[in-house]
């Protein structure tokens, strides 16, 4: 297939999994499909697209990495298109996580909102924003139910 096809093709296929994350946290419908770790699989058989058929090429260079071959392989447009749809893929699992775990500790959506956001940019730095503000703020979800338990006694 064609890397520039893909290539474009790739985030519309994440898009609204995130949108869904970030517009609407609270809906059920959101909870439904974001529970679900399968919403990655679309970016991914997109990367399985374009690195399969060049799957020696990419082997060789990931098997024994160095930087003049990796860049060798990235500076390619099939290369370039298969490192985004990885970016885009992972970006998004990471993105899941991040949904998944702030709405278990209570933490509030419209502050998960921008470090999702950040997520879908800078991948890295989104996750370090979420982990900082789960060392920070308090664990919302197990607090309330420890209190419900105390109180049934």
């Amino acid at each position: 297939m064609d890397a520039q096809l893909l290539f474009t093709l790739t985030f519309p296929l994440a898009a609204p999994f995130w949108a869904l994350m970030i517009l609407a946290p609270g809906w059920s419908v959101t909870r439904r499909v974001i529970g679900s770790p399968l919403i990655v699989v679309p970016p991914m058989l997109v990367y399985a697209a374009l690195v399969l058929p060049q799957f020696s090429t990419v082997f060789a260079a990931v098997a024994s990495p160095e930087l003049a071959g990796v860049a060798g392989l990235l500076a390619t447009p099939v290369g370039a298109a298969a490192g985004w749809a990885h970016f885009i893929a992972f970006d998004l699992f990471v993105g899941r996580f991040i949904f998944l775990d702030s709405r278990e500790r209570g933490i509030h959506p419209l502050v998960v909102a921008p470090v999702l956001v950040l997520t879908i940019l800078l991948a890295p730095l989104g996750l370090l924003a979420h982990l900082l503000l789960r060392a920070v703020l308090p664990r919302r979800r197990l607090q309330e139910g420890a209190v419900t338990a105390a109180r049934s006694s």
